[in-house]
């Protein structure tokens, strides 16, 4: 087998779990070639998936390749793909095309999840697999009972040699194979430094928080290149000092920073993911205040749990997965109630908060506890109290806060000099650890930074730092742009957007309509889009944008294109509060009259009543310009900005409230849609 020695010769992971020259496939027998593909996963030949690959091996079997690549052509089968957590039925390599074939054994109809499905492996490959980047990509979806179907390979809008799925029958892939192979030209691929190429995906939250609950391990689901911390160095660090903490009988916290999208909740859930036994002395939990992310990962993970058991022929409820789930990722509000209850140790020695810049000031503490729980007189803001909360364990506890310049987006959210002035006034004693990043401007820690770095027990380490962005893995420097673009830096996001431009499309129009039609032209396979728009962005009603309706975060993330409630619908909106921690793959930002330029700097407003109102405190000015920071560092591979035209017969919606916006935002470059 060619193809299994030649990865084992490499060094490299072997991601298929049958691999063969493919004349060496067709002369092998159909039961020596099943045996190949069960044994890895310790199956069963009798089980009933076997018969789907039998059928499978048989239709391969019965191709006949174009000659000039015959004796070449490669086979793979149970194609692993980390970030989605599947497997592709088959690749096959013929000359110079690249095949991602998906069966759907003793079908009769191209189901449109089906043809998403093999669309996403090709773009898996496309964008992840370093080999795979440049190479001619065709996904075939085969409904083996299905009416033969026009073959018609046609390239794609993003000019990448990836061809629309095509659809075939059991006797058509024959033919759909001979006309992709002279469709393109290009140089025949290096089958050896394909099976050795680097895998480095850059998976949403959503997508990783499925992996790792699944068993993949972070590195495997995360970018290793030079130009990227890796995520699994710093979760070995947080790991390092939970393990130094429990062996020495201190007590430590631990901060995480990085840039937006850098990986911080995904270091968080993939420390916590492997200290779930509750039997542990290590055992951990995954804290958020964000109610929308806490409810699309519970609701993501139970259905990825109830569809893999399914898969394997079992039967897990739906009610069962969500109490293990629900054990994993928890609402930190939920936490500080049950602590209020019980004033015993809680049973975790670890607690990961998640975007803990956004735990409550001591203002915003006492009012929520005499408002709603009936106690007057409460003297600690929450880093303050949650931190007590660890601090009952008699040997041991590490607190990790997990942190995002520039991401505090409502009143009373008090920023991580909270956390810092926490340690100095009550906790002294406590070990700390952060990266020197913490004094860089976003964050916003001033002098209790400078009094923390001046105590002994303070410990500074880079590792604990995520400095690229995994969200946009076609724009590193999209942050930077968001943040030059929001400075009024002009000069600066000018140089940025040339070199992002090329990889990162970024578009403007003044009508809604047409960048609708932008999303939907761009986005293939599952991948996923929508429109998001400030929450005081009140005054896009005339658009059929409304903040007031409801949108419920779960089915706008995770439902499909059938459904009228999810973000592919374009109907529903959702907000920076919906949206932060979380990702779309292509974004349309709308804006409204609440960030307006001014022609040297930005003007902050609220819509009150029937007009516009200047917001003059700084602090609300800052989370105005946050949650359009938010908003504009969502998308992964690119956004539309739309700036309404206004009507003068509107005075709310005048265009003297638009049109400098539109008139900044052009002058940096941005391509407009015709």
């Amino acid at each position: 087998m060619e193809g299994n020695q030649s990865a084992k010769a490499s060094g490299a992971i072997r991601r298929w779990q049958y691999g063969a020259r493919f004349e060496d496939f067709r002369q092998s027998s159909t039961t020596e070639v099943l045996g190949q593909i069960v044994r890895p996963a310790g199956g069963d030949i009798e089980h009933t998936q076997n018969r789907a690959w039998q059928e499978e091996i048989e239709i391969l079997q019965s191709l006949r390749l174009p000659q000039p690549a015959q004796q070449t052509a490669q086979i793979y089968f149970e194609y692993t793909v980390p970030r989605l957590g599947r497997r592709v039925d088959a690749i096959l390599i013929v000359g110079h095309v690249l095949f991602v074939l998906e069966f759907k054994a003793g079908e009769s109809h191209f189901y449109g999840a089906s043809l998403d499905q093999v669309w996403d492996y090709a773009l898996d490959l496309k964008h992840f697999h370093e080999p795979s980047h440049s190479l001619c990509i065709a996904p075939i979806l085969i409904a083996t009972k299905a009416a033969p179907q026009t073959i018609d390979p046609q390239l794609t809008l993003h000019d990448d040699s990836l061809i629309r799925p095509i659809r075939a029958n059991a006797v058509s892939l024959q033919e759909a194979i001979e006309r992709i192979f002279y469709f393109f030209n290009a140089h025949p691929i290096d089958i050896a430094a394909w099976e050795s190429g680097r895998y480095q995906p850059t998976p949403t939250i959503i997508e990783a928080a499925r992996a790792l609950y699944a068993g993949h391990a972070v590195d495997s689901i995360s970018r290793s290149d030079a130009g990227a911390i890796n995520l699994a160095v710093t979760s070995t660090a947080v790991d390092a000092l939970i393990a130094d903490a429990r062996a020495n009988r201190k007590k430590a916290i631990c901060f995480v920073t990085g840039v937006p999208g850098a990986g911080k909740t995904l270091v968080g859930l993939d420390v916590a993911n492997r200290h779930q036994d509750k039997d542990s002395a290590t055992y951990s939990v995954f804290l958020s205040g964000n109610g929308p992310l806490v409810a699309i990962l519970r609701e993501a993970l139970v259905r990825d749990t109830v569809e893999r058991a399914r898969g394997l022929g079992e039967k897990v409820t739906k009610t069962a997965a969500r109490h293990k789930v629900e054990a994993f990722i928890q609402n930190v509000h939920h936490f500080r109630d049950d602590s209020l209850r019980d004033a015993s140790p809680p049973h975790e020695h670890v607690v990961l908060f998640d975007e803990a810049q956004r735990a409550w000031t001591l203002e915003k503490t006492a009012s929520f506890m005499e408002q709603k729980k009936g106690l007057r007189g409460f003297d600690r803001s929450e880093p303050e109290f949650l931190i007590s909360c660890l601090d009952r364990h008699d040997d041991w506890a590490v607190v990790v806060c997990l942190v995002g310049g520039g991401q505090e987006i409502n009143t009373g959210e008090a920023g991580i000099s909270e956390w810092l002035k926490a340690v100095l006034n009550r906790f002294s004693g406590w070990e700390i650890h952060l990266p020197p990043q913490l004094n860089e401007s976003e964050y916003r820690c001033n002098v209790a930074l400078e009094q923390v770095l001046a105590l002994p027990t303070t410990r500074q380490n880079q590792n604990l730092h995520l400095a690229t962005s995994m969200r946009s893995f076609r724009a590193e420097s999209l942050s930077k742009f968001v943040r030059e673009v929001l400075d009024v830096d002009s000069t600066a996001a000018k140089e940025t957007l040339q070199a992002l431009a090329a990889k990162y499309p970024v578009r403007i129009t003044r009508n809604v309509n047409r960048a609708k039609q932008w999303l939907r032209d761009q986005a293939r396979g599952s991948e996923r889009f929508g429109i998001v728009v400030s929450s005081r962005a009140q005054r896009l009603k005339p658009h059929a944008i409304d903040v007031r309706v409801k949108t419920d975060p779960v089915k706008w993330f995770l439902d499909g294109k059938d459904d009228t409630r999810s973000s592919y619908y374009l109907e529903d909106v959702a907000t920076e509060f919906q949206v932060q921690g979380l990702e779309l793959d292509w974004a349309c930002i709308v804006w409204d009259g609440d960030l307006r330029f001014t022609g040297q700097d930005w003007s902050h407003h609220q819509f009150t009543g029937a007009k516009w109102n200047r917001i003059r405190k700084p602090e609300r000015q800052s989370y105005l310009l946050n949650a359009y920071r938010v908003l504009l560092t969502r998308a992964r591979q690119g956004m539309v900005l739309v700036i309404p035209e206004g009507s003068d017969l509107d005075p709310t919606r005048a265009s003297s409230i638009y049109d400098p916006t539109y008139r900044y935002l052009k002058s940096l470059g941005l391509t407009e849609l015709k």
